[in-house]
């Protein structure tokens, strides 16, 4: 009893067990929304940029986690950038970040009416011109930093001293938080606009609320443990993740559960071919911005 106790106690079995919960509840709260398309045979009452975006957002996501943790070069950069205090990235937020990516790009795909044999959706439309972008963007503002770098860099872009390859890192990390801060508003417009949630999963957000205050707790123990405070501002992308997520969770939770609440089938639900006529998921207002 007296060894489970000391266990539980245990500085790193704690991190530990912060760390698991928080990888589980995000990692599950991807499943829902596919799940639910399945049942419905429809992935009307959402919108493609939701998923298109994550797609986007986790392969930076990926990109950055796997760096900061495997990466010698980029945490001897991280060091010598933050008083050398080691970088807070952990196994499982590489784990997370991989199985996001993977179980977002099942999401996408279910708008391709002949791989699922759903109804068939204007995805190019559906997405709109600003969603698309945001990717153009983001893809060119990461490849200026990569060749400021190349040109500007000290031995390289190894001496972290000027221009280093973790200004890389941070950028592909700061488009990651931006995407999660945008990939949100289009689906809050949608359901303004239809004055229903019907379609979009509730489970998926509960899971990522309890998933966004695991991540936070996770990074402050991580600081804790390390008695270095600044590991949360060396760390914004995941701590910007946990508190954006948390935000839009619970807008998100407002429009289910008192806005739109409807029992029983909404008129979006019985007749989802009407309301895309009608012009309801227009493509500037899927854009999360309205004309």
């Amino acid at each position: 009893m007296a060894s489970v106790e000391l266990a539980i106690t245990n500085p790193v079995t704690v991190q530990f067990l912060k760390a698991l919960s928080g990888t589980l509840a995000w990692s599950l709260s991807f499943y829902p929304q596919p799940y639910l398309n399945i049942l419905r045979r429809s992935t009307t009452g959402t919108t493609p940029a939701f998923p298109l975006l994550n797609v986007l957002g986790f392969t930076c996501y990926t990109i950055s986690t796997t760096t900061l943790y495997s990466s010698m070069l980029i945490r001897e950069q991280y060091r010598a950038r933050h008083n050398g205090t080691p970088n807070t990235t952990r196994g499982n937020d590489v784990a997370f970040a991989v199985h996001a990516l993977l179980i977002s790009a099942v999401t996408l795909s279910q708008f391709w009416s002949r791989l699922w044999g759903f109804e068939k959706r204007r995805f190019r439309l559906l997405v709109g011109t600003g969603v698309w972008g945001l990717l153009v963007g983001s893809v060119l503002a990461v490849w200026s930093v990569i060749g400021v770098v190349l040109v500007k860099g000290r031995d390289g872009g190894r001496d972290p001293e000027g221009w280093a390859w973790i200004d890389v890192i941070s950028a592909v990390g700061y488009v990651k938080l931006v995407v999660t801060v945008v990939k949100y508003m289009p689906q809050v417009w949608t359901n303004y606009k239809r004055k229903s949630t019907v379609g979009w999963s509730i489970g998926q957000i509960l899971l990522d609320l309890a998933g966004g205050f695991l991540s936070i707790a996770q990074l402050v123990i991580d600081s804790s443990l390390q008695g270095d405070w600044s590991g949360i501002l060396g760390n914004p992308v995941k701590f910007g993740l946990g508190n954006v997520s948390i935000f839009f969770d619970v807008i998100f939770m407002v429009q289910h559960y008192i806005l739109y609440r409807v029992k029983g089938k909404s008129k979006d639900d019985e007749d989802s071919n009407d309301v895309e006529r009608r012009g309801l998921l227009s493509s500037d207002e899927e854009d999360g911005v309205p004309k």
